[in-house]
């Protein structure tokens, strides 16, 4: 009769600096897989922290906080199943990312993650010491190997686990998303299957932390590369996963294979629970936008709805003699579509007050961006009103076209505490509206249908702070607006580059000068979801101050 082991895998959703609450959860999951007869119980990389926590996991009263919530969790989980958890351990003056194995009443293994990730969105060589090259753990009679994270892109961590006995790889990981990460993942791991020749499971988390957001999709591969079973994507989840060991040794049950939804769905699916989360674990229930009647604040509010639900929405309308009737119609019916309180407070008299006050200084001085800025800078002002008055958080809504060159107003309409679309492209916004109104899931707390009506998506993007005002007076079309971003921005490319894509060279120079003196904005701006590896934050750190150009 073939020897058999039950795994259960907890992909689940930490908060950052919760320790008790991230406890309570790997308590949970633990009853859980002691009900379902488990072996062991596995939950992912530094879950008793969240992940990631940044320079906070170097505070000592921190992560010995967290340390001395693993010893109570190996006390109150004596009795059943073994417990794998992810968190910092610290001795002999060294700080270290471990997964540690709880069982008997202790913490009875430790895995100290040797390979330090240090480029995109972590800086783990400056936060944690790299731990030696270890063997595996045993859970009964059966030995496991635990690469930790990146130490699981790495051929020498696996290759000497097998050498030392593992017969089967778990990976715990706090992976976040950005756009095809699933299928970069997927190609690493049956690389290590592939090596090592046993059955491997890759567990991640979820949840959203700042602007990164982990999306699960936890999966399993048996010898050969033959993909065993998926979980979900972004949703949390708890799994029991059986092995058996036969004449070929130990093997995954094959189990479900959950979907993969397409890159469309991921990132809409990565904005909402991002938002969601963000709010949730920052304290907020209700958020507050400007609604202009353009594309952009219409994805936004839907976003929102999706995220919150439409009676924790506020969009506000703040018109000027510059606003369209389409705007005012076009946000008048997205906001009825989502269900969403509506509010319309026009600016005129602020904006006049303002005028008259500043008219001696600007005596002489012909109208210029000055006055643009102020209508900006004044629906900023109301809107933040808004916000303090009744709770809601503000969110702003320029995409990253706008980030990347300055088309915003600092202390403006860039106001806000959270953006959804930070890291997504104006032509990727229209085409995310076409597709939220063909598409609808259960994830979504906001109406099916098409909420955001094509006269909003088809229209030619405005500002309107003066009189018949076009995007592309000021910028290139976004085609090629964003076909350069994405060359200098995301692939690090060149003028040079940018000319043999075919694009204008004058035109590259003139958007590499707005994307390098438009860095101050950005240091100020709000935080957003990540959908690419090369987001405006953690992802490209550039000087404010940089004289440099491609010439």
């Amino acid at each position: 009769m073939a020897d058999r082991f039950r795994i259960t895998l907890a992909q689940l959703n930490p908060c950052v600096g919760d320790i008790d609450g991230n406890a309570a959860q790997a308590k949970d999951a633990w009853q859980k897989g002691r009900d379902a007869g488990a072996n062991l119980v596995a939950l992912p990389e530094m879950f008793i922290t969240g992940y990631n926590t940044q320079d906070l996991i170097a505070k000592p009263s921190f992560h010995l906080a967290a340390m001395r919530a693993v010893e109570d969790l190996a006390t109150s989980c004596a009795d059943g199943p073994a417990l794998a958890i992810g968190g910092p351990w610290a001795e002999d003056g060294k700080l270290y990312n471990a997964y540690l194995i709880l069982k008997g009443g202790r913490i009875a293994s430790k895995v100290l993650k040797h390979h330090l990730p240090n480029e995109t969105v972590f800086d783990e060589v400056r936060l944690y010491d790299a731990g030696p090259l270890g063997g595996p753990y045993s859970v009964g009679n059966f030995r496991i190997g635990s690469p930790v994270c990146e130490d699981g892109w790495h051929e020498d961590v696996s290759e000497t686990l097998v050498e030392t006995g593992a017969e089967f790889l778990l990976i715990p990981n706090g992976s976040p998303y950005f756009r095809d990460k699933y299928d970069i993942r997927l190609n690493h791991m049956v690389s290590r299957v592939v090596e090592t020749d046993l059955p491997l499971i890759y567990l991640n988390m979820v949840g959203g932390q700042d602007d990164q957001v982990f999306d699960g999709a936890t999966f399993g591969l048996n010898p050969g590369g033959e993909l065993a079973f998926r979980m979900p994507v972004f949703d949390t989840a708890i799994t029991h996963v059986d092995l058996e060991r036969g004449e070929e040794g130990w093997r995954i049950v094959p189990a479900e294979i959950v979907p993969q939804p397409d890159v469309w769905e991921q990132d809409y699916r990565a904005m909402v629970e991002s938002l969601r989360d963000y709010m949730r674990k920052t304290g907020f229930k209700s958020a507050v936008l400007g609604l202009s009647g353009g594309v952009d604040s219409a994805l936004v509010a839907t976003i929102a709805v999706d995220a919150i639900g439409a009676e924790n929405v506020r969009c506000v309308m703040l018109p000027s003699e510059y606003t369209s009737q389409s705007s005012l119609d076009d946000a008048e019916a997205l906001a009825k579509a989502l269900g969403v309180q509506y509010d319309f407070v026009p600016i005129s008299e602020g904006r006049a007050a303002i005028t008259n006050t500043l008219a001696p200084l600007f005596v002489g001085r012909d109208e210029d961006l000055t006055e643009e800025n102020i209508q900006s800078r004044l629906r900023g002002l109301l809107l933040m009103a808004i916000s303090n008055k009744f709770g809601d958080m503000l969110l702003t809504t320029g995409n990253k076209s706008e980030i990347a060159v300055g088309y915003a107003t600092i202390y403006g309409d860039m106001n806000g505490g959270y953006n959804p679309i930070k890291d997504l492209y104006k032509t990727r916004v229209f085409e995310t509206c076409r597709w939220r109104n063909a598409n609808h899931r259960n994830w979504m707390q906001g109406p099916g249908g098409e909420v955001i009506r094509p006269s909003i998506i088809d229209k030619p993007p405005s500002a309107e702070l003066r009189e018949d005002q076009k995007d592309s007076d000021s910028l290139p079309d976004y085609p090629v607006l964003d076909g350069i971003l994405d060359i200098l921005v995301d692939q690090d490319g060149s003028i040079a580059d940018c000319v043999a894509a075919g694009f204008d060279a004058d035109v590259a120079r003139r958007v590499e000068h707005l994307i390098y003196i438009s860095e101050y904005k950005r240091f100020q701006s709000a935080p957003g979801t990540r959908l690419s590896p090369r987001a405006f934050w953690l992802d490209r750190r550039y000087p404010i101050v940089n004289r440099w150009r491609d010439r």
